[in-house]
């Protein structure tokens, strides 16, 4: 059996136990870091993102026994740096984030996929189809054929383990950088993966620079002269292209030849086999699971496409492998005539959100021309009818005693009070929320990390367009460090007019409360120099106040004194998240409703705590007619005493 181990506010997997041969139980991303184990890896960065965080997690907390070197990096693109210094010291290396960090990183990615690596590479990006827990469903497949570096996808769990082991084996092959891509339903959903063994390591770090410019192995690490190095890279595509030929991850299962091929690949392998599998075709249709999906090996594509005349491609979102498929499937045309595809340009697989099995059943029944209903017409009528007339609606909301939720209570309100239209800049975190009513639809713009302070530095120039509206652009304590820096400096040096709300919950609380520069532990948990938020700024030159935002008074006063100020000002507003380990389950207050001073809708506010603040805390009683507190969700934050008009909310300290 496994020992579970509590790490950043999660319990983790302990990866390391478990003899060669035998079989677990593991999450995708824990099997990811598994097989790094098993191939050597000794340097792991990434930047925390669902549905990637877990797999630095994982690796973390087996760093001291492994002699790992593991960090959660400022943003991605250094992670890259930090991972590509290890393998240009000859040591096995991994990058790690979602798909929206590998546009982070991808200016450095541009300039080492010329440069080339030495220790094997691997850079692990999990994206995200369907936007569970993110701003888009943003493609980061497209880059490895934009970069011409190799792209890998597992189809199972085990290959999730097994894959990454080669991955590394393919990238000292060809001295490159390899792209491993999962998507949320690998990466945390879970499988039996058998486990191989951990290697005994004792390769010394050290970077050769003594060579020659162009010598790839003991030369400078340069991306140039870049001519001749994006020659190298073509090279070394096609190498790895020669491999993909032979790869066990690509399989084929079904009759030879079938009436219909399906190719597929990562997940939508799962949900192909149990549609084929449903509609009892297992003698008609093949079913070809590509695992080396850039670039296309052109000798396996000709073996399987000339088996058939009729072939359906099925993937999540962007039509990445489709549109590969159709243009190797014309380069042989010669060789395996014409086919009839089905896929997204026809129709029959969407473009958006994820897919699952009853997805790949319609389109293969019509197709097939079978009859199959995936879900019977009566049962979703009656699904929609318990919907309409039973189910309470939940709308997205901050938790109960979030921080948030008494920051944007009080920018709100400060904007309201100055009365020129002021709003707010937002970016990407829990507070995104507040385009919404559980943030008082405070943020009136929502874009990129960081982008909040970019939108806002223009914004505040535009006085001499006639523009006199309150600019604010509310940032977290992680993307503070990770992306506001760059449009901070430029806010500061070209003096704009506006006001910058970091809102500092003492860590990343979006993904699982990891570390950042602002703490003073590192992803190990050992204890680093924690950066100054306050500090930074000042020294920036910014005019800087601090202040708790459950102190909804000296916060709106604070706020309307900075407003009276020309030029950057920062407001950071520290209150640790309610749900972070040093603070969970720890109250400040026993709240209480005072049922004989709370008149509901007859006080003048009009159950302002339960229709607009809406902490989950607070509920109100239809059949009395009052608020109360629920005590098994309220943490005792006592904000809403402070907003109740009547008194009728009461906090008393806990001793």
């Amino acid at each position: 059996m496994f020992n579970v181990q509590f790490l950043n506010g999660g319990y983790m997997t302990n990866i390391l136990e478990g003899a060669k041969g035998s079989r677990h139980l593991l999450m995708g991303n824990e099997a990811i870091a598994r097989g790094a184990l098993e191939a050597g890896v000794s340097v792991i960065a990434g930047y925390p993102g669902t549905p990637s965080s877990e797999i630095i997690e994982t690796l973390a907390n087996v760093s001291s026994q492994q002699n790992l070197y593991v960090e959660w990096s400022v943003n991605e693109k250094v992670a890259m740096e930090v991972a590509a210094a290890g393998s240009f010291a000859g040591l096995r290396t991994m990058a790690v984030m979602k798909q929206n960090g590998v546009n982070v990183g991808s200016d450095f990615l541009l300039h080492l996929a010329l440069t080339g690596t030495r220790g094997g590479m691997v850079l692990v990006h999990c994206d995200d189809p369907g936007a569970l827990s993110s701003a888009n469903e943003g493609e980061s497949r497209h880059f490895a054929r934009m970069l011409e570096i190799p792209l890998l996808e597992p189809g199972d769990f085990q290959e999730a383990k097994d894959m990454i082991k080669w991955a590394f084996k393919l990238s000292e092959a060809i001295h490159n950088v390899v792209m491993v891509r999962s998507v949320t339903r690998l990466s945390h959903a879970s499988g039996n993966v058998i486990f191989g063994a951990l290697p005994v390591k004792e390769k010394k770090a050290f970077f050769k620079h003594d060579g020659g410019l162009l010598d790839p192995l003991e030369g400078p690490m340069s991306s140039l002269p870049a001519p001749v190095r994006h020659g190298q890279q073509q090279e070394k595509l096609a190498r790895a292209m020669a491999e993909f030929e032979a790869s066990g991850f690509n399989t084929y299962s079904g009759p030879e030849p079938p009436e219909l091929l399906m190719i597929t690949s990562s997940a939508c392998n799962l949900y192909c086999k149990e549609a084929i599998s449903l509609l009892g075709l297992e003698d008609r249709v093949g079913l070809l699971k590509l695992g080396t999906t850039w670039p296309l090996p052109p000798d396996l594509m000709q073996t399987y496409l000339k088996m058939t005349d009729r072939i359906l491609i099925v993937e999540e979102v962007i039509s990445f492998l489709e549109d590969n498929v159709k243009i190797i499937a014309a380069e042989l045309a010669s060789k395996i005539g014409s086919k009839i595809f089905y896929g997204k340009r026809e129709g029959f697989i969407p473009s958006t959100n994820e897919m699952n099995p009853d997805l790949v059943l319609a389109a293969l029944a019509k197709i097939m021309e079978i009859n199959y209903e995936a879900t019977p017409p009566a049962y979703a009528r009656r699904s929609q009818e318990l919907v309409v007339s039973g189910a309470p609606g939940r709308d997205l909301t901050f938790c109960a005693g979030c921080p948030h939720r008494a920051s944007f209570w009080t920018l709100h309100n400060v904007l309201q009070l100055d009365g020129r239209q002021g709003f707010g800049c937002g970016d990407i975190g829990c507070y995104s929320m507040a385009v919404l009513p559980t943030g008082f639809s405070t943020l009136k713009t929502l874009h990129a990390m960081g982008s909040g302070v970019g939108l806002a530095s223009g914004f505040g120039k535009l006085g001499q367009f006639g523009m006199d509206q309150p600019v604010l652009a509310t940032v977290g304590d992680s993307t503070f460090f990770h992306a506001v820096l760059p449009a901070l400096i430029n806010a500061v040096h070209h003096q704009s007019d506006i006001t910058i709300v970091v809102l500092d919950n003492s860590g990343t609380a979006m993904t699982g409360f990891q570390s950042h520069p602002g703490l003073p532990v590192d992803a190990a948990g050992n204890e680093v120099p924690a950066i100054d938020i306050a500090a930074v700024c000042q020294a920036m030159g910014a005019t800087v106040r601090i202040s708790d935002p459950f102190d909804i008074d000296h916060t709106q006063q604070t706020l309307l004194e900075l407003f009276e100020i020309k030029g950057l000002k920062v407001l950071v507003l520290k209150q640790a998240c309610a749900l972070s380990p040093q603070k969970k389950g720890k109250k400040m207050f026993d709240v209480s409703v005072d049922e004989n001073i709370c008149l509901g809708q007859n006080c003048g506010c009009n159950q302002l705590c339960t229709r607009i603040f809406k902490c989950p805390g607070l509920k109100w009683n239809p059949e009395q007619q009052v608020s109360g507190i629920d005590e098994v969700i309220c943490v005792g934050c006592g904000v809403c005493a402070s907003i109740c008009p009547s008194g009728a909310i009461q906090r008393k300290e806990v001793a």
